[in-house]
């Protein structure tokens, strides 16, 4: 049974999991491995190897079409927890049909930048909130598919704990 994941139909932001915040456009943060350059002995060369379960800086941004009072409170110097709940359209290729399918991804965020925006008469100010992203995890159909915390050594990828053994040998 083939499915083709077209695309988000919509999606809501969310504050502590239940303050509605709007329909900000978002910037998810990308996961980008830590990464030393190995060579030497018994290597033809140089390989970029990642650091299992350690990312560089992830940020996320809230894009917002005026100055809006959630972006303001967005801006206080603390962690904010922020859901972003959405439903994509699924094309069921062995029932010949369409479905709604749930995706939610949950962020730990600090606030690094609060721009006010523009002021320009009959269009949008353009305001934004920038984010340093501590903790991410997506679920897609009720299943977490991925889920990084970067406090508590735990990088979940399709189900697989890879800081599990790092946790144990760290006594943690």
């Amino acid at each position: 049974m083939k499915q083709v994941l077209e695309k988000l139909t919509s999606y809501s932001v969310y504050l502590n999991g239940s303050d509605f915040l709007g329909t900000a456009d978002v910037q998810l943060p990308s996961l980008e491995y830590l990464t030393e350059t190995v060579k030497g002995a018994g290597i033809a060369g140089e390989v970029d190897s990642p650091t299992i379960g350690h990312f560089g800086s992830m940020t996320a941004t809230l894009n917002w079409r005026a100055v809006d009072p959630a972006a303001v409170k967005l801006a206080a110097p603390v962690s904010h927890a922020l859901d972003f709940r959405g439903s994509m359209q699924v094309y069921d290729a062995g029932a010949g049909g369409y479905k709604s399918v749930g995706v939610k991804v949950s962020v730990r965020a600090i606030p690094k930048k609060y721009d006010i925006g523009k002021f320009d008469i009959g269009a949008t100010t353009d305001s934004s909130n920038e984010f340093e992203v501590t903790y991410v995890k997506i679920v897609i159909d009720n299943k977490t598919v991925v889920e990084v915390d970067k406090f508590n050594y735990i990088c979940i990828i399709d189900g697989t704990d890879y800081l599990a053994a790092v946790r144990e040998n760290l006594g943690m």
